[in-house]
């Protein structure tokens, strides 16, 4: 992890479950280490480290490892507006649709 940038602990938290449901996933598959990782095209130094949820780890790694179990599908679902409580909530208000930030304008 980058020091100089730290992970929020939510987020490093989200990561280590997504990275512990990940190993589950592959676990009840009975997939081993080095078949899933060849399949992610991936080395499985870097499955490892997914598998902990290790957040210097690439997105494109996470989503190959994500395709190659067979959940891709969850993945393209994650932000869909429809789980967005908060974006749903703004957007009944009728916020603007530009937001001007003033500092950039001048």
């Amino acid at each position: 992890m980058n020091e100089r940038w730290p992970l929020y602990p939510q987020a490093a938290k989200a990561l280590k479950k997504m990275g512990n449901d990940l190993r589950d996933a592959r676990r009840r598959r009975r997939i081993s280490t080095t078949t899933l990782a060849e399949r992610a095209r991936i080395s499985r130094a870097t499955l490892y480290r997914i598998e902990k949820g290790d957040a210097g780890v690439s997105m494109s790694s996470y989503a190959a490892v994500i395709f190659a179990l067979g959940l891709v599908e969850r993945l393209s679902d994650a932000f869909d507006a429809r789980h967005d409580a908060v974006g749903l909530g703004l957007e009944a208000e009728q916020m603007p649709k530009n937001i001007v930030n003033k500092r950039y304008d001048q």
